[in-house]
């Protein structure tokens, strides 16, 4: 019997998602027993022709060419996951999207009129049907391994839905919020990561992007109450996961009119 046809594609990414597949050595391993990773350029250069049973994709949409690239490969693929910030929330370069694109070229390239972009930098679902969101930056890779493992032999990914706190509390880490008054997006931040930074006695800058029960306005008073102004707030929610719609329209609340990242 055929092992199930693994696919991964990049596009406007920095490829750190990609890294946390190598990064699992031994499980990359046993995983390449169970199935064949038919394309990986991060990998190998040697590539099989699809379709598909699986398509991993890192990175957001920000080129013409990428936006009908995305169409190739989602029909191409009987499955297709997203992986990281960028592929899911558009990425850090969805700063973009709350400025003028066109001054950003004119003020990095010295030939912006050979720069074919879009306006914005958008995650792959705002292009394709997605089947499953893997969050972080970068990813997991024990979350990775699950949802791979769970994808390829058709059952639902167990991915814990609750939020950073739960990680803290798990790891008996003191609440850098409460007990320091230290800024902290714990609260309305997907987990994933272990709580690394409050582990550390810094707040969690949200990497996994908002949980699916943020309460974005009752952090954004704790936040007040911390000590932050309004521009603070913008920033704190613009970073890794600034287009993902809890934290965009949070930061738009308190970003002043024609202000920009």
């Amino acid at each position: 019997m055929a092992k199930p046809k693994l696919a991964v594609w990049k596009f406007a990414s920095c490829d750190g998602c990609q890294l946390s597949i190598l990064d699992l050595e031994d499980e990359l391993l046993a995983l390449a027993e169970t199935v064949e990773i038919a394309y990986f350029l991060e990998a190998s250069s040697k590539t099989v022709a699809g379709p598909y049973d699986l398509s991993l994709v890192e990175g957001s949409i920000t080129t013409p060419h990428d936006a009908e690239r995305i169409q190739d490969v989602r029909r191409q693929s009987h499955k297709l996951v997203t992986i990281g910030a960028c592929a899911t929330a558009g990425g850090i370069q969805a700063l973009r999207n709350f400025a003028d694109v066109k001054e950003f070229t004119k003020a990095v390239y010295a030939r912006p009129d050979y720069i074919k972009t879009l306006e914005t930098s958008t995650p792959i679902e705002d292009h394709v049907t997605v089947d499953f969101n893997l969050r972080g930056c970068p990813v997991d890779k024990k979350q990775l391994l699950e949802v791979v493992s769970a994808m390829t032999f058709g059952r639902k990914p167990m991915i814990a839905a609750d939020s950073v706190c739960g990680e803290c509390k798990a790891r008996g880490s003191v609440c850098v919020a409460v007990a320091e008054g230290t800024p902290c997006l714990g609260p309305v931040t997907h987990a994933g990561c272990g709580a690394i930074c409050p582990a550390y006695g810094r707040g969690c800058y949200g990497c996994f992007g908002p949980s699916d029960a943020a309460n974005m306005p009752a952090t954004a008073r704790l936040l007040q109450a911390q000590g932050l102004s309004e521009d603070e707030i913008v920033r704190i929610l613009r970073t890794f996961n600034a287009y993902a719609p809890a934290f965009r329209e949070e930061s738009e609340k308190h970003d002043a009119p024609n202000d920009q990242c």
